[in-house]
This record gives C-alpha cells, structure tokens and sequence, in this order.
C-alpha cells in the first residue's frame, strides 16, 4: 500500500512485490490513481503477477475528509484479499496501512517511511503533527523497516525510546543493472537526472556550472533529465544566468540517460537512499554527489568523495576536478564504486531482508 506511483518509492514498490511474486507468495498492490501514462504502463506490466490484485483508488496528498472514504475502500480490500501482512510505504500508505480495520484477523503490520516525513523540521508544525500521529500508529506496528540508517536513526530520534522493532533494508538492484554504460557520442559534461525540485538542488548546480564557466577554457555543457515542480523556475534561472549550454530533457529510462553525460551530478539538499545514485554507481558513471540523508551510506568507502550541500563553490570544484581527469582515471574510480555497490545491493538482498521482516511481524501476532 502506497499514494503516489512515482519516484523511488514506485520502483522500490514494484521491485519487491514482483520479486514476492516470484517467490510464490501471493501479493497485491493499493495506490493512488494519479501518476500518469508511465506509472500505467509500469503497473500493467506486473498486474498479471500479481493475485490479490491491483486497486487504484483515490488518495490524497494532505490530510483531509476524503480520507474516510479511502479508508472504507482500502477496508474492503482487506477483507476480500484476507492476507498475513499489511504493509504500508510512504507516510500516507503507512496510515492506510496500519489504520485500516481488517475485521477479525491478526495480521501483520509493516511499515516503511522511505525517508519523505523525515525532511520535516522537528519544531514546525508538520513535523510536530507527524509526530503525534507517528506515536499513536506505532502501537499499530508490528514491524518497522527502514530503506537507510538515516532514516531510521530520525525516526528513532522522533520516537524517542518507545518499544517497536526496527530492520533497516536497503535498496537493491537487477542483475542487469550493473552492466557499465559508456558514454554517448555526443555526451555533454554534466548530467543531472532526477525530479526537477529545490529540494534536489537544481539550482545550485546551475550556480556552479556559472562558476566554471568562468574557470574553465570552455563553457561546460549540461543536460538535466526529469520532471517536477519547479521546472519553469530552473528553466528561467538558466536564462538568467547565461547558460547557453544548458538543456531540459523529458524523464527517460536511468540508463539511457546515463549516456548523456560526461559526469553525473546528484546536487541534492536532502535524500532518503536515492536509486538514482545507487544505479549511477552501478552502471560505472562518473559521480559527484552532496553528502547528505543515505548517500554516504550508498559510497561506502568512498563517501569521501561527497561534497557539502548547497554549496555551488564546492559542487563546482567538485565538477572541474572530475572533468580534469582522463577518462581513464574517471572510469577507474566509477569501476571501483560499482564494485562496493554490487555487493551492498541486491535486488535478492533487499527482498530477503524484508521478508524476514514479514516473518518476524508474523511470530509477534
């Protein structure tokens, strides 16, 4: 059970409930309808894998009266599908997910952040809400499973020393992911890949590539990927700067837009454990990342690598310090990354961990 069928959250989702299924276990999916063509296309292609069904129903995104309704829909699937676990992703799938009656059964109950409620301030008014509800849904918890240490160290600092089980399983990937993907033929320097928020730190690399155009014999090229909010503001903010090389392209696949740059760029303010610094690792692309949320915990041994965030002096530095290399000391050092990640993060790992989680939620009930 989850809202939006997007981002990480989604392939995080769709990655574990498919290899579920493959396992032999009978799973079902609950999501919101929103998430457009793509998240269609995505869910069709598991649909027939998956034999509890898949229930796309209203959900929304703040607080409010329609949640009644959801709750009373998300209720009746419940009944029908009459399955041993309950688990909720995200903090609108985990309110569902714990809240929702199931009639008489004892059912467990898991729940997985994914790290978005922890980017609230522990003293504003939505992290002190969340708060309150997060206390109150944890007796209705059996199991906690978190994607990265981060996030659970500030759930654990939000919950205080309350009793609940904890297990933090990371993200993983398919075997075929950690094929190398090589530069395109007209591959530009930087790559940014991801949604297009403040949040992510968009404008700070378009700060930074400002200041290598005036440090480099070249103007450095760039190609951000993506989608989001605060495009049209990125859009204009380029305009602004002078960045002529600059250019927006449409969200595509993660490994064909890897081709498209030089250097990979995950500019970030805050982050959960992002796939996409974990398939750029994979994929032996050339990295520059912030040191921030799980992505130390992704780089491992290289976390000396990361950069401070919102820092475009540092990004910049970052930047012209990687370019300056040849491509074979770029690609050596990606290689050596690819190789920490291939044996952090498996798609088998990840599905291992959480269904021990599964059955240590069921020996509780």
């Amino acid at each position: 059970m989850f809202r939006a069928p997007m981002g990480g959250l989604f392939r995080h989702v769709l990655d574990l409930a498919g290899a579920q299924a493959a396992a032999g276990h009978a799973v079902g999916l609950v999501c919101d309808v929103g998430g457009g063509a793509r998240a269609e296309a995505a869910i069709e292609r598991i649909r027939p894998s998956l034999s509890l069904g898949t229930f796309r129903i209203p959900m929304p995104r703040e607080p409010g009266p329609t949640d009644a309704l959801a709750l009373l829909r998300i209720t009746k699937i419940f009944a029908a599908a009459k399955a041993d676990i309950v688990h909720g992703h995200g903090a609108k799938g985990g309110f569902y997910g714990r809240l929702a009656p199931v009639g008489l059964r004892r059912v467990g109950r898991i729940y997985t952040p994914h790290g978005g409620s922890a980017h609230y301030g522990a003293n504003t008014l939505a992290g002190k809400l969340y708060t309150r509800v997060e206390r109150l849904l944890m007796r209705r918890t059996s199991v906690f499973t978190f994607e990265s240490d981060y996030v659970a160290s500030r759930f654990e600092a939000m919950l205080g020393d309350a009793p609940h089980d904890a297990v933090v399983v990371r993200n993983g990937l398919e075997a075929h992911e950690f094929v190398p993907v090589a530069d395109g033929p007209e591959a530009a320097d930087v790559l940014y890949l991801g949604e297009l928020r403040t949040l992510k730190g968009v404008d700070t690399l378009l700060d930074a590539l400002t200041l290598l155009r005036a440090r480099l014999p070249w103007e450095p090229s760039a190609v951000l990927v993506g989608a989001g909010p605060d495009e049209a503001e990125f859009r204009a903010l380029a305009q602004r700067l002078g960045l002529r090389e600059v250019s927006f392209k449409a969200p595509m696949p993660a490994r064909d837009a890897f081709r498209l740059g030089r250097v990979m760029v995950v500019p970030s303010r805050a982050e959960s454990l992002p796939y996409v610094v974990i398939e750029a690792a994979a994929a032996a692309r050339p990295l520059v990342a912030t040191a921030v949320g799980g992505i130390p915990e992704i780089m491992g041994p290289f976390a000396t690598r990361l950069v401070r965030p919102d820092d475009p002096p540092a990004l910049a530095d970052a930047i012209a310090a990687l370019l300056s290399k040849s491509e074979a000391q770029r690609q050596a050092e990606a290689e050596d990354l690819a190789r920490h990640v291939a044996s952090a993060f498996s798609i088998d790992a990840m599905a291992g961990g959480i269904e021990a989680a599964y059955r240590k939620a069921l020996a509780r009930i």
